[in-house]
Order: C-alpha cells, then sequence, then structure tokens
C-alpha cells in the first residue's frame, strides 16, 4: 500500500517538474537571449547539477553503509580478507562518480567553469534539470548495489573463492547508472551543451 502511494506521489511531482519546464521553455520568445536571461538559465543549470550529485550521492553513502557493514563484521573474524572486501565495498560508489560527472560537464557546457561567457538558452537551462534528473534517478541502483554486496561480502567471507564471482554480481545493478549517464551526455550533446 505504501509503495503505491510513494509511486503516485513520484508520478505527480515528475508530472508537475514536466509541466513547469514546457511553461518555462515555450515563455522564452524567439528574439536574441540577453545576458540576465541567461544567468536565469544558467540557474536552472545549476539546478541540473544539484539533482544529479545529490541523488546519486545519497544513494551511493547507503550502498556503501550496506556493503560497508557485512564488510565490517566479515573482517572482525577475517582480517586477511580486508583486500577482496573493500573491492566488494566501494562499488556503489560509482553512481556518485557519474553524478559528478554529469555535474562537472552540465557547468563547463554553461560556461559555469573555465571562465567561459556561453550564452545558456532557457531549453538548456531546462534540459540540464531533466538531464540531472535521469542520472540521479539511475542512480539510485547504488542502493541496490550495496545489498548484492553486502551479500557478496557476506559469501567471500565463508568461501574467498567466490570474491570474483561477487564482484561480477555487484556490479551488475550499476549497468542502469550507466544508461542514465550515457543518456545525459547524449541530451548534453543534443542541446549543444558539451
Amino acid at each position: 500500500m505504501k509503495i503505491k502511494r510513494k509511486a503516485t506521489i513520484m508520478v505527480l511531482l515528475l508530472a508537475a517538474m514536466f509541466v513547469f519546464s514546457a511553461g518555462v521553455v515555450s515563455a522564452q520568445e524567439e528574439s536574441e537571449l540577453t545576458q540576465s536571461e541567461s544567468d536565469q538559465n544558467k540557474t536552472l543549470v545549476i539546478l541540473g547539477c544539484t539533482l544529479a550529485i545529490g541523488i546519486a550521492g545519497i544513494a551511493s553513502a547507503i550502498g556503501l553503509a550496506l556493503a560497508g557493514s557485512s564488510a565490517i563484521a566479515v573482517t572482525a573474524e577475517k582480517p586477511d580478507l580486508f583486500g577482496k572486501l573493500l573491492v566488494l565495498q566501494v562499488l556503489p560508489m560509482t553512481q556518485s562518480v557519474y553524478g559528478l560527472l554529469t555535474a562537472i560537464l552540465l557547468m563547463m557546457g554553461a560556461g559555469l567553469l573555465g571562465g567561459g561567457d556561453a550564452f545558456v538558452t532557457s531549453l538548456q537551462g531546462v534540459g540540464a534539470i531533466w538531464i540531472g534528473l535521469a542520472v540521479g534517478l539511475t542512480g539510485l541502483s547504488a542502493i541496490n548495489q550495496g545489498m548484492v554486496a553486502s551479500s557478496s561480502i557476506s559469501a567471500v567471507g565463508r568461501n574467498p573463492d567466490v570474491a570474483a564471482r561477487g564482484i561480477i554480481f555487484t556490479v551488475m545493478p550499476e549497468t542502469i547508472a550507466i544508461f542514465g549517464l550515457l543518456v545525459g551526455i547524449l541530451l548534453m550533446t543534443g542541446l549543444q551543451l558539451l
């Protein structure tokens, strides 16, 4: 029951963001962009950066905590497995790296890094929000990756020979985040932010 309610709230929020973003894009006249309008659109890019790194970073922190608690328990009994367990424990951090990369690319494209004086259209600004949201939401896979890493760590504690298999299983949920990053980069290219 709670899951349906949360899903409904999420759909309503996304619909509201879509309606808002469509209004912002259509409000811009076809006249030349002023510096003030470009600065306002850069604020939207900053929001996109915040969504990408914020959501993915929180998910990575949760995934790292899930895997780390299992790694601590196994290391207490078998300290010689520390190296193998560390690899499994840090894997959920990669989603935050994707969020960071997205934020850096968006900032570069908007001229917020490197002293560029790029003009940012409202389409690019709103697009940056959606790019950040796509990368951030697909970065939520770090939580599931942390769960798989936790199970893999427990398995390695019982049989150290399964470490490589555990890494393979743990990497699988990350493919969703890679797809999100790829879509984000393609959208940035299409919106001429790269």
